[in-house]
């Protein structure tokens, strides 16, 4: 708390939420909203459907607004100075008590709505093409056919970072969960490119930052290929910014193969990620170019059902 302290401007003080380090790593930010905050933002955002959100960009800053009214103006240079600091550049958030929405899809749509506030404080969501819309639903059942490991249930979804087959810039991805039933494991897996062991070995190859070719299956309805290296550019303090994923790189020799297929290897077996449960409601947002994530498998349920959010988008502060 001592050095997110220093990096928020002094004397600011959290109003209506607190900050604290989670239990698996002093890096992961928890931010909880009070409930008193939480009933405010529901009743002040009553008048809103999500369908308004998606017709009218600008109301999408006009809720983060109102949220961060809520809390005195503190919690979006709160968020801020967790998502700037590269130490923790992660957080999860969650909120006390529950608003007065029944369950089902008003209540999908508040969740909606929060994430909206959470993701405009920080910066602008990209358009989702595979929803889309500026973000993203979908269910992992127990069942799948589907063309990527997104939805697949009984596998670990490897260590990635998101946007890397679009040409928007990606700081950061906003994942959360908006309900599931009959869940058991499926935790959230976080690995922090200064916490990888072999950082400096792939940093320093050769091919660390040629351009290489990257696609998307056609589930993400996007056609095009572009081109980037791994490693693409330095942060302030001159650390590398990472930009991979295994699914959708496409070496084209052997060299290339070889390099992307060791350094997958490397960060799957590397000890120091943590794995972060995310309970319903909640979110996790991390800095895309210094985190890795990933999901752990699920245990084999026949009703099996998880729906999550993503929003994933550019910095504008």
């Amino acid at each position: 708390m001592t050095a997110l302290l220093r990096a928020v401007e002094s004397p600011l003080v959290p109003a209506g939420f607190t900050v604290k380090p989670h239990a698996v790593s002093p890096r992961l930010q928890v931010v909880t909203l009070s409930s008193e905050v939480i009933h405010g933002f529901a009743e002040a955002m009553a008048e809103w459907p999500v369908q308004a959100l998606e017709y009218k960009p600008f109301l999408r800053y006009a809720t983060a607004d109102k949220l961060d009214v809520l809390t005195e103006n503190t919690l979006g240079r709160y968020l801020n100075a967790i998502m700037q600091n590269r130490e923790t550049a992660a957080f999860l958030l969650q909120y006390e008590g529950e608003p007065d929405i029944e369950a089902g899809e008003l209540r999908t749509e508040f969740e909606v709505k929060l994430s909206t506030a959470i993701s405009h404080l920080i910066g602008m969501p990209n358009h989702d093409s595979m929803y889309g819309k500026y973000y993203a639903r979908f269910t992992v059942l127990n069942e799948d056919n589907s063309d990527s490991y997104l939805r697949q249930a009984h596998r670990r979804m490897e260590l990635h970072t998101d946007g890397t087959y679009v040409n928007e810039r990606t700081d950061f991805v906003l994942m959360q969960k908006l309900g599931e039933a009959h869940m058991e494991g499926g935790a959230s897996l976080l690995l922090h490119l200064d916490d990888w062991a072999d950082l400096e070995k792939f940093y320093n190859h050769p091919l660390a930052k040629k351009d290489l070719v990257w696609g998307a299956p056609k589930s993400k309805n996007v056609g095009s290929k572009i081109t980037h290296p791994i490693f693409f550019e330095e942060d302030k303090n001159g650390k590398p910014h990472m930009s991979f994923i295994d699914q959708f790189v496409e070496p084209q020799n052997m060299s290339e193969g070889l390099y992307l297929y060791q350094m997958g290897e490397s960060i799957e077996a590397d000890p120091n990620y943590i794995a972060v449960p995310l309970p319903v409601g909640s979110m996790l947002v991390v800095q895309n170019h210094c985190w890795l994530h990933g999901r752990d498998k699920f245990t084999a349920h026949p009703q099996l059902s998880r729906e999550l959010l993503r929003q994933r988008g550019h910095f504008t502060r």
